[in-house]
């Protein structure tokens, strides 16, 4: 099944919606939807190898686009939904403290969560929620996520017959290893 999956992805990479497709997925994970965009990036730069820059590009501005819209649902449902949560548990005080260690420490946190497979979208809403500074914000979103996007455009332009060969053989566990990466940025989440 998960080599049919695939088979379908790289074809469906090909064919002229493909763009459209890549923005609405890298704008609702920065957001909303739990799968990065980087499941459409690789076989869209595998079957078209020369658009590799565009694709980049067009993964980058909807990626920051959608954090912007996180940025939104945490800056302004937050003291609908979230505040009366915290004053209901009694975790104020501790959100406060939280509050500042994040915007002190938010554009790093931006940038280094940006680059990795954590679930961006909570970044995006945690920026908004305590207020960081809506320009560090798109400075640090803008930076990670073109390097990113760039980066793993740029390599699959480079080396993208072998990485492709080596997808397919290894398909299995590369995906088993992708669900565990996700999965346990969801644990580190929880337990953070």
């Amino acid at each position: 099944m998960l080599r049919r999956l695939y088979d379908w992805t790289l074809s469906l990479a090909g064919r002229r919606h493909a763009m459209p497709a890549l923005a609405f997925v890298a704008f609702i994970e920065s957001s909303v939807f739990p799968l990065p965009p980087d499941l459409l990036i690789l076989p869209m730069v595998l079957a078209k190898r020369e658009r590799w820059f565009r694709i980049a590009t067009l993964a980058t501005i909807s990626s920051v686009l959608g954090g912007l819209a996180g940025y939104g649902i945490g800056y302004f449902l937050f003291d609908a939904f979230g505040r009366p949560l915290l004053d209901f548990y009694g975790y104020t005080a501790q959100f406060e403290r939280f509050q500042a260690l994040y915007n002190e420490w938010g554009a790093w946190i931006v940038a280094f969560f940006g680059l990795t497979p954590f679930p961006y979208k909570v970044i995006t809403i945690a920026s908004g929620v305590t207020h960081l500074d809506g320009m560090v914000f798109m400075v640090a979103s803008i930076v990670s996520r073109g390097l990113r996007f760039y980066i793993e455009a740029a390599l699959l332009w480079r080396f993208g017959p072998p990485i492709k060969t080596f997808i397919e053989k290894y398909l299995g566990w590369l995906a088993a290893a992708f669900f565990m990466l996700l999965f346990g940025g969801f644990l580190v989440l929880k337990y953070l």
